[in-house]
């Protein structure tokens, strides 16, 4: 039985029916640094509730969820994995490249698994794409574009009782460069790629919208990667438009898209059928996996975390490498951070380091 500790019970919550719901782990600690979150958990699941993270690393757990406020999590990791413990990292994985070195460094010393929560990869249409880019539907992908906009004004003033990261900041929300949390829709881009970014501009909009907050409004990120391909995303979390998610995916024989007006019910897809002539295509999906089992929602956002647990208790039962390891965190994380670094400088590209490097 996998002992797992959760430490961020906001977030982290969402993991409880999915672990639980396993006949192969259980959660065994809480930890938060709210006693009402903390207290509530641990009356609800019958486990210890730890106040401090240390506490949580000294319990007797084999593996720690990390859902603490982004620029704890290289911090919270490192320090689960020299505890001995495997960890499940959200998104971002990084604050900073300096955190990104330590983290890399951790991983290869310990021996333990990292493995990058990146939900997005699994949800259902997502994976629908992928297996159409798989099968070499449009080609070889040559360019992307994404989005990902969610209005979360009422969020960025709530103080999250860990300071955001940035003085003055009241939540790590508000704290947060957009771009930094390109990781939602440039992951799925990248896994279908299979490339990473090597150099990134960046750009943004000011602080115009929320300026009593001192959030940015909107971020803009353009990339080359390793192979010679081409990617743009736009990020916002001030603006006046529900949570939405969007790619789009250039190839050398088509062009398959989420559908704007129903991005989770619909893929349009564009294909070269002979010489100026051409097919278009509509093709109905879900967010959620049909065939999936019925306790898959336990978590949220769909069936994609159900998959995405599964994955994480396997490579550690069966000893086998994350889906997405610490490289493959980085690699979707990195890019972010050298975006916003871009953006401060006038949009001047900046390199995108390759964490097997160092």
């Amino acid at each position: 039985m996998l002992r797992v500790g959760i430490v961020g019970l906001g977030r982290g919550s969402s993991f409880i029916g999915l672990f639980n719901g396993r006949p192969d782990s259980c959660i065994a600690a809480v930890c938060d640094v709210r006693q009402e979150a903390r207290e509530h958990w641990a009356g609800q699941l019958g486990v210890p509730a730890h106040a401090s993270f240390e506490e949580l690393c000294a319990s007797e757990v084999d593996a720690i969820v990390v859902a603490t406020p982004p620029v704890l999590h290289a911090r919270h990791c490192i320090q689960a994995m020299e505890a001995g413990k495997h960890v499940l990292s959200e998104v971002p994985a990084v604050w900073s490249i300096e955190d990104a070195q330590q983290l890399v460094k951790a991983v290869r010393r310990t021996g333990l698994k990292y493995m990058f929560a990146e939900n997005m990869c699994y949800f259902h249409y997502l994976r629908i794409m992928h297996g159409m880019v798989r099968e070499g539907k449009i080609g070889e992908l040559t360019y992307a574009e994404a989005e990902y906009i969610h209005d979360l004004r009422s969020l960025l003033d709530r103080p999250d009782g860990m300071g955001g990261g940035v003085e003055g900041k009241p939540s790590w929300r508000a704290a947060l460069p957009p771009i930094y949390y390109c990781t939602h829709d440039l992951g799925p881009v990248l896994m279908m790629m299979e490339d990473r970014v090597v150099s990134a501009s960046g750009l943004h909009t000011g602080q115009r919208i929320a300026p009593e907050i001192g959030a940015i409004d909107m971020e803009v990120g353009l990339f080359r990667t390793a192979k010679g391909n081409v990617i743009k995303i736009l990020c916002g979390f001030v603006v006046e438009r529900p949570g939405f998610h969007w790619i789009s995916l250039y190839g050398t024989k088509g062009s398959l898209e989420m559908d704007r007006f129903a991005p989770y019910e619909k893929l349009k897809v564009f294909l070269t059928t002979g010489p100026g002539q051409q097919e278009a295509l509509d093709i109905p999906v879900t967010m959620s996996d049909p065939d999936a089992p019925p306790e898959a929602t336990a978590g949220g956002h769909g069936t994609s975390e159900y998959y995405m647990v599964d994955d994480f208790v396997r490579c550690i039962r069966e000893d086998t490498k994350p889906a997405f390891d610490v490289y493959d965190g980085l690699d979707f994380s990195l890019l972010g951070l050298c975006a916003h670094q871009s953006a401060e400088r006038g949009g001047e590209a900046v390199a995108v380091p390759d964490p097997r490097e160092w």
